[in-house]
């Protein structure tokens, strides 16, 4: 088994690949918080394998945290994208079997 974690800025305007594909392993945990003074608005979008956006889960304001376990979840690559006027911190986790 394999974790992985991660802290990234993500600049207002930004969209940035938060974790790659999983090629040999299989992702069985993955987790997204954003880390935010929690009276401030925010939106951050996040996206499996769509870096255009199209289809995109919204953590806003205030439901911050993502988290998806077990054999089935998303294989794919996950995209990141901050609409909001502030950058944004976000902790990424993955766990690989």
């Amino acid at each position: 088994m394999v974790q992985t974690v991660r802290s990234i800025w993500v600049y207002t305007g930004q969209k940035i690949l938060a974790f790659e594909k999983p090629h040999i392993l299989d992702r069985i945990f993955f987790s997204a918080q954003v880390i935010s003074d929690p009276q401030v608005p925010h939106s951050m979008r996040m996206s499996f394998d769509d870096p255009l956006f199209v289809s995109y889960y919204v953590l806003d304001w205030p439901s911050r945290y993502f988290q998806a376990e077990g054999e089935d979840i998303f294989q794919g690559d996950v995209w990141m994208m901050n609409p909001s006027n502030i950058s944004l911190l976000v902790s990424l986790t993955e766990i690989l079997r």
